[in-house]
């Protein structure tokens, strides 16, 4: 099956366009320039920018390679739920090498090579090689993924998937279900004979941990909150005997936040080879030499080789611990982070530290996935394993940012809309991480009711309902939905009182769209009247409208008619609600609750932009790059605006962004007493 990359239907692989939205599913926008490319292109032909979607390949070589056939298999073509394991196909060992005749390293042809395959005949056993490859099929979703996905849901458990899972990735779909970044997600694998293939995120371009420490501007306290991040992931990695990802500083990557990320997972040591793009398994290792790399004390040898590698010198307390550490007096990863917990607040000694405001609630949920059981269980456990509870990390906000903009449009003489900001954050900056608390109001108005109207109506809409939640909105957390439908009723009836007092009558009674998001650290609540908007932009789901708008057609789209016949009638676009006109008893806002579980930026519109699927159309270039931190906002809705102005320009414009990035609060003392 084929995803929609703007409404996530599911289309027969044989479609060529979206049956369900129209949107293109064999071309897409470059994020540069917005000229459409084919999906399969790595380039843009027109600005030369990469627009394709990049994997890395990691080929495992477990075993004596025969120069006989083998079977080398990629991933299925269906996008289905299927529990199936790839299909195996009969191909020559020599195919894998980077042939004109069989340039990819699939049969299907979906995972094209963008640099050299070694011959696998050639590669000594127990040697990984990895390349980057470039998907030709990328609104399909793969094997694994589904299998993800069902696991997500509840439908199956890993156990039940485990078989179908190559031991190379099976750390990576154990960890999936933590969606921490510093874990990169897998795509898809499978396993032929003695070769498996896992393809994961592309992190080759990222910056390395070791840039940080040789940049002199990098503070001790930034050094000491690395250290502890490296921590938090020890405690994810050591169940799945993957630390050893953790002690090659080429895979210490940095993410967008500067936050510590893996390259890829080692599941064994293994020992770079001079070529550069092979592991090699280091066989003649002693158990006990194992046994000491699986040791918290091999932290303490790549933080000394993160000062030697950097020049950098170490200091006193820190140079102490790791003395502690090598020599064994600190034993458990409980004692590590509490040193580093003392260095942090020596270092910074006007933070208020408390454990409260780092630490993870673990909630087990019983009706959850299990998480996968790596290697063969015993009998008589497999009920048991199968029964174990997921463990379910909540998110924290790092970071809460926002920019507002408002223009008249290229046809009227005065700006009818209106929009309001009030926040309170507060930020964090504790010995072992950063953190946001947060208190978000966004409000964003669509007047009518012509000049001196329909600006009145908006203004006072957005005062309204700014001065109730001043008052009503004392604790930290969200205000109740009866609290919401509150303070949208009394902005109604403000707005209404003052058309009773005036005696307005018909089209010269004012009134004004609504639609407001409330934030609450990583929870949000959003409320609307009319067909102003609000969007969610993630990178796993894409562009997804949350409200529905207030209008004849959409009212007859949820009475059962095609959507081609509602909005065929002359009165589709007129509004059924909007806040003024009549009294409370004419207004029913509707009212949601979301969960902020990943970065997200949210976009608050008027219909002078959202007007004929401008952003559907545009987001990839205008929007999905604003999702990243070093993107600036206030460039964005400035972009946003002129890119209205252009294509729509026939109403007044307005865009409120609000950017809210989190990360799994993974304190590693709940994971371990957990």
């Amino acid at each position: 099956m084929l995803i929609c990359p703007q409404c996530k239907f599911e289309n027969p692989m044989s479609n060529k366009f979206c049956q369900k939205c129209g949107a293109s599913l064999t071309h897409k926008s470059c994020p540069h320039c917005d000229t459409q490319v084919p999906v399969d292109a790595q380039q843009c032909h027109n600005c030369g920018a990469e627009c394709g979607r990049i994997w890395w390949a990691i080929i495992t070589k477990i075993g004596d390679f025969n120069e006989s056939e083998k079977e080398i298999g990629g991933s299925e073509e269906s996008g289905s739920v299927s529990t199936s394991p790839p299909q195996v196909v009969s191909v020559s060992a020599s195919t894998l090498s980077l042939l004109p005749e069989y340039p990819y390293l699939d049969q299907q042809k979906r995972y094209q090579l963008l640099e050299p395959l070694p011959n696998l005949g050639d590669v000594a056993p127990h040697t990984q090689v990895y390349v980057r490859v470039l998907d030709c099929l990328p609104y399909q979703v793969s094997p694994l993924e589904a299998m993800i996905a069902n696991q997500y849901q509840g439908l199956v458990t890993p156990a039940m998937e485990a078989s179908g899972v190559p031991v190379s990735a099976q750390a990576y779909f154990a960890l999936a279900a933590y969606t921490h970044q510093g874990i990169p997600p897998i795509h898809d694998a499978w396993q032929n004979e003695n070769i498996q293939v896992v393809l994961i995120e592309d992190r080759s371009d990222w910056k390395y941990l070791l840039d940080l420490w040789r940049d002199e501007s990098t503070s001790c306290l930034q050094m000491i909150n690395c250290f502890y991040q490296m921590t938090q992931l020890w405690a994810l990695l050591e169940p799945l005997n993957c630390c050893h990802s953790l002690l090659d500083l080429s895979n210490l990557r940095l993410d967008e936040d500067q936050a510590v990320a893996l390259q890829m997972l080692y599941g064994s040591p293994f020992q770079r080879s001079s070529t550069g793009n092979m592991l090699t398994h280091e066989e003649n290792n002693t158990p006990e030499q194992v046994e000491n790399v699986l040791n918290i004390q091999a932290l303490a040898q790549v933080w000394h080789k993160l000062f030697r590698e950097s020049q950098r010198t170490q200091f006193g307390s820190l140079l102490q611990l790791l003395t502690d550490l090598e020599a064994g007096k600190i034993d458990n990863l409980l004692n590590l982070q509490s040193g580093l917990q003392a260095i942090a607040t020596e270092l910074q000694p006007t933070s208020s530290f408390d454990d409260s405001d780092v630490t993870a609630t673990v909630d087990l949920a019983t009706n959850s996935p299990t998480i996968l059981q790596l290697g063969e269980p015993q009998e008589d456990n497999v009920s048991k394993n199968d029964d174990m509870p997921t463990v379910v990390l909540p998110m924290q906000l790092i970071s809460l940012e926002h920019a507002g903009l408002t223009d008249v449009g290229r046809q009227r003489h005065h700006n009818e809309d209106y929009f309001g900001i009030d926040t309170k954050i507060t930020r964090l900056e504790l010995p072992t991480s950063r953190n946001v608390q947060a208190r978000a109001l966004y409000i964003l108005c669509d007047g009518m009711g012509g000049h001196a109207g329909g600006e009145v109506a908006s203004a006072l809409a957005v005062n309204t309902v700014q001065q109730y939640f001043q008052t009503h909105w004392v604790d930290n957390k969200l205000p109740t939905e009866e609290q919401i439908r509150e303070a949208v009723g009394r902005a109604n009836q403000a707005i209404y009182n003052i058309n009773q007092k005036d005696a307005r009558s018909g089209v010269g009674r004012m009134g004004t769209t609504l639609v407001m998001l409330l934030i609450q650290d990583t929870q949000a609540a959003v409320a609307h009247v009319g067909d102003s908007r609000l969007y969610r932009l993630t990178r796993k789901g894409g562009l997804e409208q949350i409200t529905v708008d207030h209008e004849v057609g959409q009212r007859e789209i949820s009475q059962g008619v095609e959507p081609s016949v509602a909005y065929n009638r002359p009165d589709a676009y007129q509004l059924t609600q909007a806040l003024g006109p009549r009294d409370e008893h004419s207004i029913s806002a509707d009212v949601q609750f979301l969960d902020i579980a990943e970065d997200t930026l949210f976009i608050l519109a008027s219909d002078g932009l959202s007007d004929n699927d401008l952003l559907e159309t545009h987001y990839s270039t205008h929007l999905l790059p604003l999702l990243s931190s070093g993107a600036n906002l206030e460039t964005g809705v400035r972009d946003l605006i002129d890119l209205a102005n252009d294509y729509n320009g026939h109403d007044n414009i307005t865009i409120v962004l609000i950017r809210a990035k989190v990360r799994p609060n993974l304190d590693a003392q709940n994971l371990v007493n957990g």
